[in-house]
């Protein structure tokens, strides 16, 4: 099934003609539970790795010898889906809630060092055939595919994630890497994504209100608030908050490829690259929801009767607290060291 983004509750380009000169376009990824091959674009799927390629591994020192199992994680989503689908006293039995009790524990692994290589779990893998604002890789590469560590406990605060890219010509790949390695334990659920198919969208957006011009920036600023004081005079406790340039004009929200990075979370600053100082290119955008209470007009027609809560976490990914991770890489070599934000 394809997913369609409604079309935004106001056209701002008619109010803001300017705003037609920074417009640009991202591809929504969509992404939605299912079985994908390592053939397909996915969140969470087997990856087209070749059997005779190292696995990305994790060679920071760390705890890693004691988390959840992703096999236990895997099971516990599964029960739960299964226990809310049913048409008849739905919810989990108390057999279901002694299992997920279980399921929930932690394991140690006896004997783990904090330097054993840790295998880092595939996250996406995005072929450009299928995502139109994913940029052409170096060499002619086809395919781009993300892994990060299932511990948060990198950098200094030892707080940071982990992640790596790997750009590769997918025609280029013989025999597939099966089965592919996963670590023993994980921090917690929200490194394990969930096997998810994607249904990639292009659509239109604009920059971050942040970063445009600051004549025009004012006066967005001064018409969202004409339109909250607007919502406010109204007095009606159940009226729908103001179409906001933020949450409904510009970036929009869940997993998503090119386009421009969200700030909302911190005021804008320079991503430069650490190894050349080129401002870097915002690459890809990892999100907690495919839309929240904020950001409903996004919800997709295909999904407009369901609650906001029903697959607005379709991937179990989690980044932060329920927020988004946006990905930046060099644009003059891509084997200079990524960076990235948390919003």
């Amino acid at each position: 099934m394809t997913r369609t983004t409604p079309a935004r509750p106001i056209d701002v380009e008619a109010l803001f003609p300017e705003l037609a000169a920074h417009r640009g376009t991202t591809t929504r990824l969509h992404p939605r539970p299912g079985s994908p091959l390592a053939s397909d674009s996915s969140v969470g799927g087997p990856m087209l790795w070749p059997a005779d390629e190292p696995w990305p591994v994790c060679p920071a020192a760390h705890g890693r010898g004691r988390g959840r199992r992703p096999v236990d994680i895997h099971r516990y989503r599964q029960v739960l889906a299964t226990a809310w689908a049913r048409t008849e006293a739905p919810g989990p039995t108390d057999e279901e809630r002694e299992l997920l009790t279980e399921l929930r524990r932690e394991h140690r692994i006896p004997g783990a060092s904090e330097t054993d290589p840790l295998p880092m779990i595939g996250l996406v893998q995005l072929y450009r055939r299928d995502v139109p604002d994913l940029p052409a890789g170096p060499g002619g590469s086809d395919l781009l595919q993300v892994f990060w560590c299932p511990f948060e406990a990198h950098g200094p605060g030892r707080y940071d994630l982990e992640l790596h890219l790997r750009w590769r010509r997918s025609a280029e790949v013989g025999e597939v890497l099966a089965p592919q390695p996963q670590p023993a334990v994980v921090e917690s659920d929200a490194f394990v994504p969930a096997p998810c198919v994607l249904h990639p969208e292009q659509v239109a957006t604009y920059p971050f209100a942040g970063l445009l011009p600051e004549d025009l920036r004012a006066r967005l600023d001064a018409w969202d608030g004409a339109r909250a004081d607007e919502v406010a005079r109204s007095g009606d406790e159940n009226a729908a908050g103001p179409i906001a340039y933020q949450y409904d004009l510009s970036v929009p929200p869940g997993w998503r490829v090119g386009g421009f990075a969200s700030w909302h979370a911190t005021d804008p600053y320079p991503v430069d690259c650490c190894a050349c100082r080129a401002p870097m290119r915002f690459l890809l955008t990892v999100d907690s929801s495919e839309w929240d209470g904020g950001s409903g007009s996004w919800k997709p027609v295909e999904d407009r009767d369901l609650p906001t809560h029903r697959f607005a976490t379709p991937t179990g990914v989690t980044v932060g607290r329920h927020g988004e991770l946006n990905v930046f890489v060099c644009p003059t070599d891509p084997d200079h060291p990524l960076r990235w934000s948390l919003q």
